[in-house]
């Protein structure tokens, strides 16, 4: 679990609407499995979701102020990857490609008072990641073979006519190590293509065909 401010990439005093936040990272044990394998995600033109799903159980919100929610998606390093498949690990192959636009995607819900966000998990389901440079989807573009952290954003949106001052102090980053995964397009790495069909619901047709197939 981490509480407000973990993360921030700010040192100025929080507004009390945001100041006593905690996030805990929903699947933490499943992200873990996939971290200590070196977690892979896929990336395509038209766009992939993310599987962990990123999920998170918020508290400490004000139950009637208002919040937008919003993921975004940095560089690890400045360098590009390759999989060595003789010694199943990962080497660095370069320096990073030119970085694609950045870009945020707000959770759907959003703005919507504290007190909806804390009484259920919150999950970013619609996310989707590409390598297209030409996606006008809205979805979070990335590198393959580059290594990213997703970062998860609560603000508060103040009502007060002159908010802008106080942009900084309105809004907490959370970031979970364990959620840092590697872009591909195709899984590299076969112990995360078989941890990703044995845990995701969505994959229980591969389940039952010849283990070489995958």
């Amino acid at each position: 679990t981490l509480s407000a401010g973990a993360g921030a990439t700010d040192k100025c005093a929080k507004a009390p609407e945001v100041a006593g936040i905690k996030v805990q990272l929903e699947m933490s044990s499943l992200w873990q499995q996939f971290d200590q394998l070196g977690m892979e995600m896929i990336v395509t033109k038209a766009g992939r979701r993310m599987f962990p799903t990123f999920q998170v159980q918020i508290s400490g919100m004000d139950p009637t102020a208002e919040y937008v929610l919003l993921m975004d998606f940095i560089p690890v390093d400045d360098k590009r990857y390759r999989y060595a498949f003789h010694s199943s690990s990962w080497l660095v192959a370069g320096r990073a490609d030119a970085a694609m636009p950045g870009r945020v995607h707000f959770h759907p819900d959003s703005p919507a008072r504290g007190a909806q966000w804390m009484k259920q998990t919150v999950s970013f389901d619609q996310l989707k990641l590409t390598n297209n440079l030409l996606d006008d989807n809205g979805h979070i573009m990335l590198n393959s073979m580059h290594r990213y952290q997703p970062r998860f954003h609560v603000i508060y949106v103040d009502p007060h006519h002159d908010s802008q001052r106080y942009v900084q102090r309105n809004f907490v980053t959370f970031s979970f190590r364990e959620t840092s995964f590697t872009a591909v397009t195709a899984y590299q790495n076969h112990r995360i293509t078989q941890l990703k069909i044995a845990s995701n619901p969505f994959a229980k047709g591969f389940r039952t065909s010849d283990p070489d197939e995958w």
